[in-house]
């Protein structure tokens, strides 16, 4: 059962209280004032069905049902495309994702775009990076990123930033601005331990910190320990794996969790909880909860994923059924902080969550929009309009609210519906093209510079430390293949 009361939220999170709505809202006011620290935390290819929260069979997630339970539970939360860079970029910009140049997973972030990290650094924020990157033209399983990497974290404004070019499993080896450093242990926690480094360092020097989280699970290939693969001995072995990812990534929400609460910043702490696409196919049981499609499809199984805000200064625990998308995140940031408009480039495609976080404000006014490989969507509250081939016009239309599953097509039976959103989306989407072009630039155009999609492999830079990571057994197969290097 899906908790939708505080006592059914404070239940799901093993009886934790929550503070005391009074002195909460009291001190809300203040809190708001002031900067917050702010976490961003993302998962790699989980679906909106892998938590305790939402139900699943299997899978416990306590932690994250206890953030759930003590913040802002997204009942409807979209990631910015159906694979990882991409959303990533909509992240770091408020944008969509082709309007970036990031069409598809391993393509690079263009430099001409304005960053998040960037804004806050400028805001007076230390900034770190810890976890999968991808967003430097790189494809393949996740390599240490090279510190001569032109399109590095550190680019795009991160002060620190301990990375990899891709998702990444058990005992790593990651590049600490460009230095290659051995792991041994689960991804989510050795970067959690390594993210609190950080923050412990910018707290006891009473700097705001932005922190940005993203773990390498429960991508495949996986790899879980046999102790968190226990609680699953009965699924297949890929399930046990991947569910065992997710037991592990967990378990680090709540070492961070923990850790913010000791050092005493967890009051004015935003952390923002969500998956960068949906669930994976194929695995036991179903990740995605009963939505259709999943991983790659712009169905609501690709796009709809996990999301939670915690701010105890700030927010009153709640669920909520708003629309809201990883596009939201650096429009909302910025008018928390109160940055100026130039920090965000334009057009922006994401909108401030800022009211909500007090408290319900009705349908959503200005509608979710994707982009991604010749398919389109636009998500305005309970109707779903999705462009299956953008160039020929052909959509579908969905009421999620009465067929959240999308089982029915209602393009022929809302004709008007259908031409007022076919008719926004097409305007929406000129724009974009625009963007693709670079009229967004100051330059009217995109660099002739920005690194074309390929794999590390093929990369003459990666050159000399092939024959080291050929040994690795996570490269084995990748590095199998001779290649000529790319100049």
């Amino acid at each position: 059962m899906v908790p939708t009361t505080r006592r059914d939220f404070m239940k799901a999170a093993g009886g934790i209280a929550c503070a005391t709505l009074l002195p909460r809202a009291a001190f809300g006011a203040a809190a708001a004032a002031q900067r917050p620290n702010i976490v961003l935390v993302m998962t790699d290819d989980q679906g909106w069905g892998e938590t305790g929260y939402n139900g699943h069979p299997i899978l416990k997630t306590p932690n994250l049902d206890a953030m759930a339970a003590n913040g802002l539970r997204f009942d409807r939360f979209y990631a910015g495309a159906p694979v990882c860079s991409p959303t990533r970029a909509s992240v770091l910009t408020g944008r969509t994702n082709d309007r970036c140049g990031v069409r598809s997973h391993g393509f690079a972030l263009r430099l001409q775009e304005r960053a998040l990290p960037a804004a806050l650094k400028a805001a007076g924020y230390a900034t770190g990076h810890f976890g999968k990157w991808h967003l430097n033209g790189l494809k393949g399983p996740g390599a240490p990123i090279l510190g001569d990497d032109s399109h590095n974290p550190g680019a795009f404004g991160f002060d620190e930033w301990l990375s990899m070019t891709n998702y990444f499993d058990r005992d790593p080896v990651m590049s600490r601005k460009g230095i290659f450093v051995d792991f041994k242990g689960d991804p989510s926690e050795i970067i959690v331990d390594e993210a609190l480094a950080f923050i412990k360092t910018q707290t006891a020097a009473k700097k705001p910190f932005f922190v940005v989280i993203w773990t390498g699970s429960p991508h495949a290939p996986w790899d879980a320990s046999e102790s968190d693969r226990a609680p699953f001995g009965t699924l297949d072995e890929k399930s046990q794996h991947h569910y065992g990812e997710m037991a592990a990534f967990d378990r680090s929400v709540g070492t961070l969790r923990k850790a913010l609460r000791d050092l005493g910043v967890a009051e004015n702490t935003l952390v923002w909880y969500c998956s960068d696409n949906g669930g994976l196919p194929n695995l036991k049981p179903a990740t995605t909860g009963g939505l259709r499609d999943f991983k790659g499809s712009v169905y609501e199984g690709g796009l709809r994923v996990p999301g939670v805000i915690e701010w105890p200064a700030v927010i009153r625990p709640r669920a909520t059924a708003h629309p809201a998308s990883t596009l939201d995140i650096f429009p909302t940031l910025a008018d928390l902080l109160g940055l100026p408009d130039s920090a965000l480039l334009k057009p922006v495609d994401g909108a401030s969550l800022k009211p909500l976080l007090a408290g319900e404000v009705g349908p959503r006014a200005k509608p979710i929009p994707f982009h991604f490989i010749g398919r389109g969507v636009w998500l305005d509250n309970t109707h779903k309009l999705i462009a299956t081939d953008i160039k020929k016009e052909t959509f579908e239309l969905y009421d999620l609210a009465a067929d959240p599953a999308e089982s029915k097509d209602l393009s022929a039976a809302q004709p008007e519906r259908l031409a007022r959103m076919k008719a926004a989306f097409l305007a929406w989407n000129a724009t974009v093209e625009a963007s693709v072009a670079g009229k967004d630039y100051p330059e009217q155009s995109v660099r002739a510079d920005e690194p074309t999609s390929h794999g590390w492999n093929e990369d003459a830079r990666y050159q000399p430390y092939l024959e080291q990571l050929r040994k690795r057994p996570e490269y084995g197969q990748f590095l199998k293949p001779k290649k000529k290097p790319r100049p």
